[in-house]
């Protein structure tokens, strides 16, 4: 630890409130409230950086709970460095218990982050990350106050178990949901056969997007080497933690921000990793609406230039066999990377947290267990990127084609006169729950040439973007062994799925997208190779639709069930632009451009 210098500590953001001889009103205020839970004047005046820890952990968050413990070894590191930590509670998120869905949340946890990093006397920020909205809500709120942040990842749940094999969380949800259609569980047997996913504290131990997204902060450079892996239980969590809360104060003497670290290449090098590791496909909903905040342009078109040719290295459900443990033993992010590097797709212009590049981090990281983490010349998948859709059903949806089988491949993109292209009839659903009604019923005529479509389910249409794409077949054709058929929609799918879906269709059917004007009984054309999607009628017929669904009024969505939703509904944007509420992105590096806050006395 150096000796901090004069003006590195006139520098501190805290000094305007705890130190500043100019206004000793003020001063006072400020101290004397702070003091009385037994924080000392030399504390706080002695020009020792005030670092935030942003606690996501709560009994409503369980997937983050450790993190109330883990941030005791963050208080440890931070005290051992020379800071002053100042723990403070972030808006709860739980992926899987929040109703309508965690994704509503994501930006109003992003704007409180915002308020208390700007508003109070932070000099930098802990972020302690997990369940999927966590890691992108917080690191969205560092980057528009843009004073130095680290992210602590919570790290994934222990190996699930049932009956001798691995069970991912929420990836065995789908499958037990299949096995119950066909009636080989009960409703008992279901709910025992998903519980035993979740052993231990942690978020999932799947590829989904909680595992991508900690992994991707990594691939980001906002965490320490190796961070993003460790299993929650494991010792190496706790030591971790320790050396995050020590590494933000140099971070705070050395002034590096966010802005530093998100760079273009910073993000290129994280798409590259996301096609490696089989990551989620809401990663570009969360990755966007970083680059958004930060002033980085990123788009869906990038994840394809960059990431569709990168080969899946990680044999992690849901696209592969194994979970987080073995994720972990086999060399987490660093063995991906020095793959990746290897072969030259990793820039070396993108610092890390640590001072140090990506590439100087990882490139000697290599893992020796091949049959988690393949060398990139033997890799699971040759391409595992995502696809970029567009045509006259939207404007952009994203399709992870890691996770197309060999059943799928072959039923769907193996005709020789159309090779990787096909087309069927459309099954039109309006949400969930006309999904769930209608799905079964024999008069659809559903076969295995159907498309399943789920619109009225993006940001203004649920609202907030649900994960609800990722549909079963009908329980007739599961039992003749079809498992999978086309899904697409204007919502999003866990990314514990293992649906090769086309997703995240923007614009939305509740914002004038094309996909309200879709029928049951259309006749729709996907093409991967020309990375388009058609509804197969005429302009005419599309604009004689379009004016009368104005007519009608638009297409309907539920009302306004809370104040927060009316208020997000009326300013966000497009899934493909990452959801960001478009009068935020203008806001950025505010601490450096907006100045400190007015006092409030």
């Amino acid at each position: 630890m150096k000796k901090p210098t004069a003006t590195q500590i006139k520098r501190l953001r805290s000094r305007q409130w705890f130190d500043n001889p100019d206004n000793p009103d003020m001063t006072a205020l400020y101290l004397e409230r702070t003091m009385n839970f037994g924080l000392t004047l030399e504390e706080l005046q002695s020009g020792r950086p005030i670092i935030g820890i942003a606690q996501t952990g709560s009994d409503i968050s369980p997937c983050n709970r450790h993190h109330i413990f883990l941030a005791d070894r963050v208080r440890d590191g931070i005290r051992e460095a020379g800071g002053v930590p100042f723990e403070f509670p972030v808006h709860p998120m739980q992926e899987t218990c929040k109703r309508p869905t965690a994704s509503l949340d994501r930006n109003l946890t992003y704007l409180s982050l915002v308020e208390i990093a700007y508003g109070y006397p932070m000099d930098g920020l802990v972020l302690t990350t997990g369940c999927d909205k966590t890691t992108p809500a917080l690191i969205m709120g560092a980057a528009t106050v843009d004073i130095p942040a680290i992210v602590l990842s919570g790290g994934p749940m222990l190996n699930g178990w049932h009956k001798g094999e691995r069970t991912g969380s929420g990836t065995i949800v789908w499958k037990a949901r299949e096995m119950l259609a066909r009636g080989e569980i009960d409703y008992k047997g279901f709910l025992e056969l998903v519980a035993s996913s979740a052993p231990s504290a942690g978020h999932c131990n799947t590829m989904g997007t909680a595992s991508t997204m900690n992994s991707l902060a990594e691939a980001l450079g906002m965490s320490l080497p190796g961070c993003a892996a460790i299993p929650a239980p494991h010792r190496d969590r706790q030591q971790m933690a320790y050396e995050t809360g020590r590494r933000i104060v140099d971070m705070v003497w050395e002034d590096l921000k966010p802005s530093k670290i998100l760079t273009k290449a910073a993000f290129e090098n994280a798409i590259v990793v996301n096609s490696a590791i089989g990551g989620s496909t809401n990663a570009p909903i969360h990755l966007n609406a970083i680059a958004a905040h930060i002033g980085v342009e990123l788009t869906c078109d990038d994840w394809e230039r960059v990431g569709y040719d990168i080969p899946l290295l990680v044999n992690m459900q849901p696209a592969g066999e194994y979970l987080g443990e073995e994720y972990y033993r086999a060399g987490g992010v660093p063995a991906v990377v020095a793959e990746l590097a290897s072969k030259g797709k990793i820039s070396g212009d993108a610092i890390t947290v640590n001072g140090q590049s990506l590439l100087a981090n990882c490139r000697t990281k290599f893992s020796d267990d091949r049959k988690v983490i393949k060398s990139y010349d033997a890799p699971m998948k040759a391409q595992a990127g995502f696809l970029n859709f567009k045509g006259n059903l939207f404007d952009s949806a994203i399709m992870k084609t890691s996770v197309i089988t060999d059943e799928f491949r072959k039923r769907y993109l193996s005709n020789p006169k159309d090779l990787m292209a096909f087309e069927g009839r459309a099954i039109v659903f309006d949400g969930p729950e006309d999904y769930h009604k209608r799905i079964d019923d024999p008069a659809l005529e559903i076969d295995e040439h159907c498309l399943l479509f789920m619109r009225g389910v993006g940001p203004i249409g649920y609202p907030g973007a649900a994960e609800v794409v990722n549909m079963r077949a009908p329980s007739y054709l599961l039992k003749k062994g079809v498992t999978a058929l086309p899904c697409i929609g204007d919502g999003r799918q866990s990314g514990t799925s293992g649906s090769p879906s086309i997703l995240n269709a923007s614009p939305e059917a509740a914002s004038g997208g094309n996909l309200a004007l879709l029928k049951t009984g259309d006749r729709v054309r996907i093409d991967l190779g020309k990375r388009s999607a058609n509804i197969l009628i005429s302009a005419a017929e599309l604009d004689k639709r379009r004016a009368e669904l104005q007519a009608a009024g638009g297409y309907k969505y539920p009302d306004h069930q809370t104040p927060w939703q009316e208020i997000q509904r009326g300013m966000v944007d497009e899934l493909s632009n990452g959801m960001v509420l478009k009068p935020a992105v203008k806001y950025q590096r505010i601490a450096e451009t907006k100045g400190v806050p007015r006092d409030n006395h």
